[in-house]
């Protein structure tokens, strides 16, 4: 046998193995997707539900945050007109 036809061999192989991988690989998921109860022919509907979560997820996250931001401000806001009261007490004497 020559180089060229062991390794012409050894290709037809190597993708006869990468072939019989991806088949286990996907029979494996479709498995797992069944097992929790997501049918093969749902997918674009399952894509759908987890494009809306991430949107719900998004959206609870930027709320959090202006309300981090707003109690920051009505705290920063108290400080500053304790402080002012304060002033005009204490110069109204």
């Amino acid at each position: 046998m020559t180089e060229a036809e062991v390794k012409k061999v050894i290709h037809e192989v190597l993708e006869e193995q990468s072939k019989t991988h991806d088949d286990l690989v996907l029979k494996t998921i479709a498995t797992i997707l069944t097992s929790f109860g997501i049918d093969e022919e749902d997918r674009k509907e399952v894509r759908a539900d987890f494009i809306h979560l991430r949107k719900w997820r998004k959206s609870v996250e930027q709320a959090q945050s202006y309300t981090a931001k707003a109690v920051i401000t009505v705290i920063a806001t108290g400080f500053v007109g304790a402080i002012w009261m304060g002033i005009k007490a204490m110069l109204g004497k």
